[in-house]
C-alpha cells in the first residue's frame, strides 16, 4: 500500500529519531543477561527514592485525570526559581517541549540556526512544520556564534544552543552567550536547552539563563526531571520563559500532557536535594575514571558538563559499538553524527564505568 500521497509533506521528509538500543532488546537478540547502557544520560543511581515512593501513593488514582495545568508542580517550580508560575510550561518530556515551540512559532519558509551535530529533535520540530533549518558546523567543537549571528535574516524565527551540547557534553559559557545575545535581534526566540543543567552548574563559566529571561522575554529555558532526578521513565520536562510566550505554547501542549504520576514524582524529586547531589557528585567521579583511561591511551576526549563524554578510540565506531554490544555494553556510536570514530559515552557507578573501560580495551586491542 502507497500512502505517499496522503501524506503532510513535510513527514515525508522527516528522519525518525535513533534512541539508544534498550536493554531488553540487546538482552532477546543476544541471550545476554548482564547489561550495562551507557547510551541514554540515565541516571545510574535510579530515581529519588522519595519519588518512587510518591509514585506508589499515587498508582490508587490514575483512573483519575491529571491536573491539566500542573498547577501543584508548576508552583513548586516557580518558588524553586523566583518566578511566576505562569511563565512556566509542562512537557511530557522535554521532547514535548522542542514539539511545542515550533508549533507555536514556525510557519513555512521560517529560519531556525542550531549547530551541527546537535539533539536531533530540535531539526524534526521546525522541519514537521515547514521551516527551514540553518545548520552550522562545530568550530573547535562548540558552537560557532559568529557564524550564528552571520545567517541571521528577516526569516530567522528561532536559535536553539544546546547548553551543554549533545552529543558534545561541552558548555558556551557566559562570556560566548553574552556575544550571541548581543548580536540577535530581540524579535528572535532564543531557546536554551539545559537538559543537562545540574551537571553544568558545576561550571562557574555556565551562564545563569534565567538572569537573561528576566531582561530578553523572547528567551525559552527547556530543563528536565529526566536526568539528574532519574525519572526519565515518567516524562517530564519544562520550559521557562516569558508570560506572553507561555500563554501562546499551552495552547499547542496535550490536555494532560503531564500524568498523575509525572507530576507527584517530580514534586517528591523536588525535595530530594540529597539525591541530586549525589548524583552529580557520582557523574564527575566517573569521568574521572574515563578521563584518566582517555589520556593514558592518548584518545582525544571533550571535558563534559552533561553526563556523558564523547571520545575519539580511532577507529570505526560501528565497529566498537558492535564489539561492545556483543559483551553488553551499550553506548551511542559516533557515526550517528558523522563523527565516525567517536563514541558518545554516558556516566555510569564506578563498577559500570570500569566495566565499559576493561571491555573497551579489550576491543580496540
Amino acid at each position: 500500500m502507497n500512502i505517499s500521497k496522503l501524506l503532510r509533506k513535510e513527514v515525508s521528509n522527516l528522519k525518525g529519531y535513533v534512541p539508544g538500543k534498550p536493554i531488553e532488546e540487546v538482552k532477546k537478540e543476544l541471550g545476554i543477561d548482564n547489561i550495562i547502557k551507557l547510551a541514554s544520560n540515565e541516571n545510574p543511581l535510579g530515581p529519588s527514592k522519595k519519588a518512587v515512593e510518591a509514585i506508589k501513593k499515587e498508582a490508587e488514582n490514575i483512573n483519575i485525570y491529571p491536573d491539566a495545568g500542573a498547577n501543584l508542580l508548576r508552583e513548586k517550580l516557580a518558588k524553586k526559581y523566583n518566578i511566576d508560575s505562569a511563565q512556566i510550561v509542562m512537557g511530557n518530556g522535554g521532547e514535548e517541549i522542542l514539539k511545542m515551540i515550533p508549533h507555536t512559532f514556525i510557519n513555512p519558509g521560517d529560519e531556525a540556526i542550531m549547530a551541527d551535530p546537535t539533539f536531533g529533535l530540535y531539526a524534526t520540530g521546525v522541519t514537521h512544520m515547514g521551516g527551514k533549518l540553518v545548520r552550522i558546523p562545530l568550530k573547535n567543537y562548540k558552537h560557532d556564534f559568529e557564524a550564528f549571528i552571520e545567517n541571521i535574516n528577516d526569516n530567522t524565527k528561532l536559535i536553539f544552543v544546546c547548553n551543554p551540547n549533545n552529543p558534545v557534553g561541552n558548555i558556551m559559557t557566559k562570556e560566548e552567550i553574552d556575544y550571541l545575545l548581543k548580536n540577535v535581534p530581540e524579535d528572535v526566540i532564543v531557546v536554551f536547552d539545559e537538559a543537562y543543567y545540574e551537571y553544568a552548574i558545576k561550571n562557574p563559566e555556565y551562564p545563569d539563563s534565567l538572569e537573561i529571561l528576566k531582561t530578553r522575554p523572547n528567551t525559552i529555558i527547556l530543563r528536565t526531571f529526566s536526568k539528574v532526578a532519574g525519572l526519565a521513565g515518567v516524562r517530564t520536562g519544562y520550559a521557562l520563559t516569558s508570560k506572553e510566550i507561555a500563554k501562546e505554547m499551552s495552547k499547542v501542549k496535550g490536555v494532560f500532557n503531564a500524568s498523575r504520576l509525572a507530576q507527584t514524582a517530580a514534586i517528591a524529586a523536588l525535595e530530594d536535594q540529597e539525591h541530586i547531589e549525589k548524583t552529580v557528585e557520582l557523574n564527575y567521579q566517573s569521568f574521572e575514571v574515563m578521563y584518566k583511561y582517555f589520556e593514558e591511551k592518548n584518545f582525544e576526549y571533550i571535558k563534559s558538563n552533561s553526563n556523558f563524554v564523547f571520545v575519539n578510540v580511532g577507529m570505526d565506531s560501528r565497529i566498537v559499538f558492535q564489539k561492545l554490544l556483543e559483551k553488553g555494553i551499550i553506548i551511542r556510536p559516533g557515526y550517528l553524527w558523522n563523527y565516525d570514530s567517536w563514541l558518545r559515552v554516558s556516566t555510569g557507578t564506578i563498577e559500570q564505568t570500569e566495566k565499559f573501560i576493561e571491555i573497551l580495551d579489550e576491543v580496540i586491542k
